[in-house]
């Protein structure tokens, strides 16, 4: 059994117009999603997604309008991925985070964990989305951004 925390952050990266990045998981090929991962020891959540944004896209999140969407998705993990976490951990809580660019841009894939990325307009990631919480979290970017749908 692995020593995961069941306490991760999603990072919904996007830009002003409403087109948001999704990236293919290396561990599961078809499977695509925004930044996610755990929380390490004691860390922040807002330090938690500044550590994956940079991690998975290389992307330093301080040099853009990161927001806490101050939204918990509590879900059942994943049976194939339940190895990661401490024995008899089900559950995890998923705190949502937004980072707005002023555009779509480049990002520096971590090879290890994602294949490629798209930016795609909001109601295509989200009908891509493998996450059930990921794809409503771009269900909000509209009434986030005041755009009209």
């Amino acid at each position: 059994m692995g020593s995961k925390q069941p306490v991760s952050v999603l990072v919904v990266i996007h830009s002003r117009d409403g087109r948001a990045l999704l990236m293919e998981r290396a561990d599961k090929p078809g499977y695509w999603q925004s930044v996610t991962g755990s929380r390490e020891g004691v860390e922040d959540l807002i330090d938690t997604a500044c550590r994956e944004v940079a991690e998975e896209t290389g992307l330093d999140a301080s040099r853009f309008e990161l927001s806490d969407w101050h939204l918990v998705n509590r879900y059942e993990i994943y049976p194939h991925w339940r190895h990661r976490y401490p024995e008899g951990v089900t559950h995890n809580d998923e705190h949502v985070f937004g980072l707005l660019l002023p555009s779509p841009c480049e990002v520096a894939l971590a090879p290890r964990e994602h294949l490629g990325y798209r930016w795609l307009p909001w109601d295509e990631a989200a009908e891509l989305a493998f996450s059930p919480s990921n794809a409503e979290a771009l269900r909000m970017l509209p009434k986030r951004l005041g755009l009209t749908t």
